[in-house]
């Protein structure tokens, strides 16, 4: 067949013998601004193949042959033409539809099935008085290989194309994927791809194979896999991980650590109780709210309601060391109280992921007691505390580079998806290795963006209420110093108000510390002894009762014994 200008070739087709493979003969790169608004901007090289697949009258230009006057007509357009040869230079032979024609008219259809297989001017007395020429515009949906979407290419497009329908019944057209459709084409799968377009946006994983996924690579596509993940981050840095439900290393509980009586109720299950150390002291506000001191052992139990707000209802235990003893006192905390707690475990068991995530609720922390033999080096074992935060449940597809079929990966297609082709090539029936995968690290920006993705993820955490501020200047500051010295914090009094400024002040007591400078005189045989007293597991030398009793006039304070008593007793509780 000889080239025709697409639109000869589009007026002569019979839309019965679709589809067919056109090649592209003189291309042309096409950009105009009507096809970019409507989105059919399409570049055609000359070779191309192009399968046209239907074709759409869109439009009619009607010209005036004498005026040159054009005008489009509706499809719609219900006048009658009859066919005229006057004002043809060359008139043509017309055959019995047109004697038809110009004795009982024809609609506009008609007259375009007629002027497409010959040029025929036509009256149209609802039109003009002089001979027209109609001009149909078509939509012609096609196929080329290595596009996404059918083209839509309008028939006026100026290139030349050759009919090669016929030597063309082998040929395959090639129609990109993305990664993330495969997830519903397990019935193709294994399968070979090539990359025709690497993944947009920010990285996602630290690891090598994910900076290799650009254009050209060829993968192997094994099939999907059913594993599901664990995000974790390590406590003493700024990394954060997916661990693959086949990992195989064992993992023992680490207490969990809470910054104040806000995350100590957040960390409260329901139906549960939550027993905990305090490890910082912190100061009580008044009768209702004693203080905390460091070694205090609560059982925080339930949230109630009262008439200040909402309070953490807290059992404090005794001292005593005997853990079955049932002596202590009620407190009802608020949760904008400070302080530090630390959680009781006394669990020493190695557990795998799935069972620790049967007998514990997420968040939880840990730290792992065994690393993955199948790991050459495990990152995870090189931390002290791990946080496991959330199981996630996520399609992922086992891969492996053709270069390297045996090293497998798993890609996450609804994180990290790109477009490819499948080429058709045999894939090696033998799974490859997924070791790789079981400890993925994430980055930064992937990792606050899925906290958002999670359920409940996206609202940040409600605001902490600001502390009461501590009124009384330097001397306040002073005494809160003075009471953190204490192994069990004594409660400070209520803020005072400003006093009236009419009436006289009111002198103040000066602190105790004050008698210190008696220390500075010279020590003789009738005066007691100014120095302070060593503590007792030092020295134990007959004779000295007479010092004891002397220094017990004075307000020094022996604290090195409650400090000692207190680490031992937090050694015992804790398991590291």
């Amino acid at each position: 067949m000889e080239p025709l200008s697409f639109q000869e070739y589009i007026c002569s087709l019979d839309p019965a013998t679709l589809p067919r493979i056109l090649r592209i003969c003189s291309g042309v790169y096409f950009q105009g601004s009507v096809y970019e608004i409507s989105g059919n901007e399409c570049c055609l090289s000359t070779g191309d193949l192009l399968k046209v697949t239907a074709v759409t009258l869109q439009k009619v230009i009607c010209e005036d042959v004498q005026t040159g006057q054009k005008t489009e007509l509706p499809l719609t357009f219900k006048g009658l033409f009859q066919a005229s040869s006057a004002s043809l230079p060359h008139p043509t032979p017309q055959g019995p539809s047109l004697q038809d024609g110009r004795q009982k008219g024809l609609t506009l259809h008609q007259a375009l099935g007629q002027s497409s297989r010959q040029t025929q001017p036509l009256l149209c007395p609802s039109i003009s008085p002089h001979a027209l020429l109609l001009s149909p515009v078509y939509e012609v949906l096609a196929t080329m290989h290595l596009r996404r979407d059918q083209v839509r290419i309008p028939s006026t497009l100026e290139v030349d194309v050759e009919d090669v329908t016929e030597e063309s019944q082998d040929v395959h057209f090639a129609r990109p994927l993305l990664l993330s459709e495969l997830l519903g084409m397990e019935e193709v799968l294994p399968a070979q791809a090539e990359i025709l377009e690497g993944p947009h946006g920010a990285a996602i994983f630290e690891s090598s194979w994910a900076s290799r996924l650009q254009k050209g690579q060829r993968l192997q596509i094994h099939g999907c896999s059913h594993t599901w993940r664990v995000l974790a981050s390590a406590r003493s840095s700024a990394r954060r991980f997916l661990l693959s439900s086949s990992y195989q290393g064992r993992f023992r509980r680490r207490p969990r650590q809470f910054a104040g009586v806000q995350e100590l109720a957040a960390g409260l299950q329901p139906g549960q109780r939550l027993h905990v150390v305090v490890t910082q002291d912190c100061e009580g506000r008044g009768d209702d709210v004693p203080a905390l001191s460091v070694g205090d052992r609560l059982e925080a139990r339930q949230l109630l309601q009262n008439a200040g707000g909402t309070g953490l209802l807290c059992w404090r235990r005794s001292e005593e060391e005997d853990g079955d003893d049932e002596e202590g006192e009620e407190l009802l905390l608020p949760l904008d109280l400070g302080g530090s707690f630390v959680e009781e475990v006394c669990d020493n068991k190695k557990y795998g992921l799935e069972e620790l995530l049967e007998r514990l609720t997420l968040p939880c922390d840990v730290r792992v007691a065994a690393t993955d033999p199948a790991l050459e080096r495990d990152v995870l074992g090189s931390f002290s505390s791990l946080r496991l935060e959330a199981r996630i449940s996520q399609p992922f597809l086992l891969s492996s580079f053709c270069e390297e079929p045996d090293e497998g990966f798993e890609i996450p297609p609804q994180w990290l998806d790109l477009s490819l082709v499948l080429t058709g090539e045999p894939v090696g029936t033998q799974s490859p290795s997924t070791h790789r995968s079981h400890v993925e690290e994430l980055t930064e920006a992937f990792y606050y963006q899925l906290l958002a993705q999670l359920p409940g993820g996206s609202a940040p955490p409600p605001p902490r209420p600001p502390k009461p501020k501590a009124a009384g200047g330097k001397a306040q500051t002073h005494t809160g110093r003075k009471n953190k010295a204490h192994p069990r914090g004594s409660c400070p009094s209520a803020p005072q108000h400003p006093a009236d400024p009419q009436a006289p002040p009111t002198p103040s007591l000066p602190p105790k510390v004050k008698s210190l400078p008696i220390q500075q005189s010279i020590p003789n045989k009738y005066s007691p002894c100014p120095h302070r007293p060593t503590a007792p597991q030092l020295h134990n030398a007959p004779g000295d009762t007479d010092v004891k009793t002397d220094s017990d006039e004075h307000d020094y304070e022996t604290i090195e014994g409650s400090i000692q008593k207190t680490i031992r007793k937090v050694q015992a509780i804790l398991p590291f």
